[in-house]
């Protein structure tokens, strides 16, 4: 298992319409072959900037989520709402401390 953390940034007046539109797909996501746990986040200082951080049993699960029609529409969708160039990163856990 692995983790996948992406940062995306929207112009302001876009937010609502990310917000909707994650509130309406965030199911489907977490619900993908391999998906293990989903959040989405807000930076506290700039609220403009979002992080979604997922767990994902196999780096083929995950690229199939890629190559999927659901994410072909969130991502059509939400990439005309960024501000900035979205990053992403795949981690492997190393510590975890409840």
């Amino acid at each position: 298992m692995f983790v996948r953390i992406v940062k995306m940034s929207f112009h302001e007046d876009k937010i609502p319409a990310f917000m909707e539109n994650f509130d309406g797909v965030k199911n489907k996501i977490r619900n993908a072959p391999g998906n293990r746990f989903l959040e989405l986040y807000q930076d506290k200082d700039n609220k403009n900037i979002f992080f979604t951080y997922s767990y994902w049993e196999t780096e083929a699960d995950l690229e199939n989520y890629r190559q999927s029609e659901l994410f072909n529409t969130v991502w059509t969708f939400t990439k005309t709402l960024f501000n900035a160039k979205p990053e992403a990163w795949s981690v492997d856990k190393l510590v975890s401390l409840n």
